[in-house]
């Protein structure tokens, strides 16, 4: 992680929906950057929590063409929601942490100001993260598309049922499987679902994609780490008696009917995270996962 000396001049606030204490932060944001003479827009969604603010306000794309960084308010859903939208405007991502665990959004509004006077002078990080593009086709036709941060999750929504599926990575037939159904995971949806499946944590750097079962009807099948790059097809082979979906992130769901294939690529564009100079990844898992300290 290279230091970048760099001024960010123009800034997007993107907030979490319901809860108050957002509504606080975005406040305190517009005084602190508005005093440093930073030019501050906001998330037309966002605007609609302080409409007492006079900052300019755009829609999301427009505010991706606008701003050189944008500040996530709330917890990991609601960055993953705006890293999603703003992936292909290659600016970097800055997250406040008001949710529970904050594996992506890592300052908290205890120490807000003296992280951001350290960040806006040039003390920070700048991490590259990779997401999936996820592409749905139904009889030789693409029906539908999305991209995913963390993971790409097709499995069963209702029905006691296993769903049978097909696996290929690079056009090589990997099993047929019945079960729950299957996380593919990038390096930082690894502590999330995948984690919960049984699989291992990636470290963010690594250019690897892991593949999860839920609950497989085999106990011989396990996790598989493989290359980025990878082209991974999925195929449901029988949902009748339990439907099935895409989600993506948790957030996106698209319903998928028998002999339907999910094709899972690397998406071209990265996210930029923006983390304090002091941000260290093995120290964030231990606090946040609630490993021993140190003897």
């Amino acid at each position: 992680m290279a230091v970048m000396e760099q001024t960010f001049k123009k800034i997007g606030l993107i907030g979490k929906h319901g809860d108050d204490r957002v509504c606080v932060a975005l406040n305190d944001l517009s005084t602190y950057l508005t005093a440093r003479g930073i030019d501050v827009y906001l998330d037309k969604i966002t605007s609609h929590l302080v409409p007492d603010l006079s900052h300019p306000i755009l829609e999301r794309t427009d505010l991706g063409k606008s701003v050189d960084l944008a500040i996530i308010i709330g917890g990991d859903g609601t960055l993953l929601n705006a890293a999603r939208s703003l992936v292909t405007y290659d600016i970097p991502l800055l997250g406040i942490n008001l949710g529970r665990l904050g594996f992506l959004t890592d300052i908290s509004p205890d120490d807000l100001h003296d992280k951001l006077d350290k960040i806006f002078d040039g003390e920070y990080t700048e991490e590259p993260r990779g997401l999936l593009n996820a592409t749905i086709q139904r009889h030789g036709e693409i029906i539908s598309k999305s991209c995913a941060f963390n993971d790409v999750v097709v499995h069963k929504w209702n029905g006691a049922r296993m769903l049978e599926y097909e696996t290929f990575i690079d056009g090589a037939f990997i099993n047929t499987t019945r079960s729950d159904g299957l996380i593919v995971s990038t390096p930082t949806g690894s502590t999330g679902y995948a984690l919960s499946g049984g699989g291992p944590i990636l470290h963010p750097s690594l250019h690897a994609i892991v593949l999860v079962p839920i609950c497989p009807h085999t106990m011989t099948y396990r996790p598989i780490v493989v290359y980025a790059d990878s082209k991974i097809d999925i195929v449901v082979k029988d949902c009748n008696q339990a439907e099935a979906q895409v989600t993506c992130d948790g957030q996106i769901n698209l319903g998928l009917q028998a002999e339907d294939s999910i094709r899972i690529t690397r998406e071209e564009h990265l996210i930029r995270l923006i983390h304090p100079k002091s941000y260290d990844y093995y120290e964030m898992l231990r606090a946040k996962l609630h490993w021993g300290k140190r003897l």
